[in-house]
């Protein structure tokens, strides 16, 4: 990717062309960070590279307080193609890679090494391929190889930004109406997209957090793409007052869709687990809604949270009598439908994604969603959202980096997994939850919303909530090409 297709808010455009840079990096004076030992590959690798003169350029496209995202190029200036790649370099302590996209990773210390994945492998004569990451901290590579070999340039000196800037906008500004494509949720233009952001927590209990401070911070600071917009139907929600709750939801998405951010409006049915012991009460609440917001194009509907205790028959049969109540008004927005068990694809309660794959929902435009708890939903989830994303769209459109509950430690490692993963296969996602409920997954202290504050920044916010701010706020990689 080039710095021109990496999309920035407008607060953040100006300061991110300042930092741009390009970074083409040899070796560096100092020596290698305990580098880990050539690979078989590796070597195969670089007995070639004279014939196809493989070269790699680092682009940082923007930085913040906390680190900096960076796009890397791989030229093939030679003659024959190049058959696979592996580029390594060194960062200085204090700075680490927080995530990446288009690579495999593996780490010895500070020395870091990136190998192709399946559709990159091949550099052609003349051509390119790539990969990004997030760097944690303010380090610049350096020692770079490609192949085996040294980069070429002149050093580790910055030149001068580059004197295409990144393409400014909000989220839907950018992109525009959203439809699913194949597997992928597509933008306007047809490209893949990855939306990040938050949910709120039941607007009948944390309204008070939803002010225009904070949500200017989550779109600003926070950089958010989307936000999940949480209506409880029962536990003191929806069924005790319709119209109060419709008119929230209503007000939620206009304040969102000023501040160029996509909705995410979610049916939060949990207790009963049987989206059809409220079916009337979701006609008329998505009848509502979608008259409402039918001229809108940063609308998606979650038409069944948490489904549980039931058969994935019945939650197909469910959706299918929803989507045509929305599609009735709303012809063109995406639509996410709840798997079985906790919207884990079935894994919960002993099922897996096939039980999906082979049933589908009779319908297009629509979106299946997985929610998961990181330390709670291990590898056996993992892997299950990993196969299901091959097959189906899938919208991860709630996660915590703590249990099942949303309390406990943080694991940040698994989740960590879990980004990598959504970032490789471009799925979307959105993290529970922005409010100061005491839980640990609350991102912000408890007593923040009473204080109206202090939203931006981090001084405010949990551990959950800073790591997953650092996340959200990376820049996005939207294509308008």
């Amino acid at each position: 990717m080039t710095p021109a297709r990496l999309q920035l808010r407008p607060a953040a455009a100006a300061a991110a062309l300042a930092s741009a840079l390009v970074l083409t990096l040899t070796t560096a004076p100092a020596a290698p960070a305990a580098p880990a030992p050539e690979s078989a590959d590796a070597v195969a690798a670089r007995t070639g590279a004279a014939d196809a003169r493989l070269t790699a350029q680092i682009t940082r496209a923007t930085s913040w307080e906390t680190g900096y995202g960076a796009d890397v190029s791989i030229t093939n200036d030679g003659a024959t193609a190049a058959d696979g790649w592996t580029l390594e370099f060194d960062l200085p302590a204090g700075t680490t890679i927080g995530s990446h996209w288009s690579a495999t990773m593996t780490r010895q210390g500070q020395h870091y090494r990136f190998t192709n994945v399946s559709y990159n492998a091949t550099v052609a004569p003349g051509g390119r391929q790539g990969f990004g990451f997030n760097a944690l901290g303010t380090g610049l590579p350096r020692n770079c190889t490609v192949n085996g070999l040294p980069c070429e340039g002149g050093g580790t000196t910055p030149t001068d930004p580059p004197t295409d800037p990144p393409a400014s906008g909000t989220p839907v500004d950018v992109n525009g109406q959203l439809e699913v494509c194949g597997t992928k949720l597509c933008n306007e233009h047809g490209n893949p997209v990855q939306l990040r952001g938050m949910s709120t927590h039941g607007t009948q209990w944390y309204s008070q957090c939803l002010t225009d401070g904070s949500l200017d911070a989550l779109a600003e600071d926070w950089n958010a793409d989307v936000l999940r917009v949480s209506t409880y139907v029962q536990e003191g929600g929806y069924e005790t007052d319709p119209a109060h709750f419709t008119a929230l939801a209503n007000s939620l998405i206009e304040q969102a869709s000023e501040r160029g951010m996509y909705v995410i409006v979610d049916w939060h049915m949990l207790d009963p687990g049987d989206p059809m012991a409220n079916l009337d009460r979701a006609r008329k609440f998505f009848t509502d809604i979608a008259q409402r917001n039918k001229g809108r194009d940063n609308i998606l509907y979650e038409i069944a949270n948490e489904p549980s205790g039931v058969s994935w028959s019945r939650i197909k049969s469910y959706a299918e009598q929803i989507i045509p109540v929305i599609r009735g008004i709303d012809a063109d927005a995406p639509v996410l439908v709840g798997t079985r068990a906790w919207s884990s694809l079935g894994v919960s309660e002993g099922a897996d994604e096939s039980e999906v794959v082979n049933n589908q929902v009779n319908a297009s435009n629509i979106m299946y969603t997985f929610h998961f708890y990181a330390d709670s939903h291990r590898d056996e989830y993992l892997a299950a959202l990993s196969r299901a994303a091959d097959r189906i769209p899938m919208f991860v459109t709630e996660f915590g980096t703590q249990n099942y509950a949303g309390e406990g430690a943080n694991d940040f490692a698994m989740s960590q997994r879990y980004l990598d993963l959504m970032a490789d296969k471009k799925i979307s996602w959105v993290n529970w939850n922005f409010s100061d409920d005491h839980r640990s997954g609350a991102v912000f202290n408890t007593g923040t919303c009473a204080d109206n504050g202090p939203w931006t920044g981090t001084s405010s916010l949990k551990p959950a909530g800073v790591w997953i701010r650092d996340r959200i706020r990376t820049p996005d990689g939207f294509s308008t090409d």
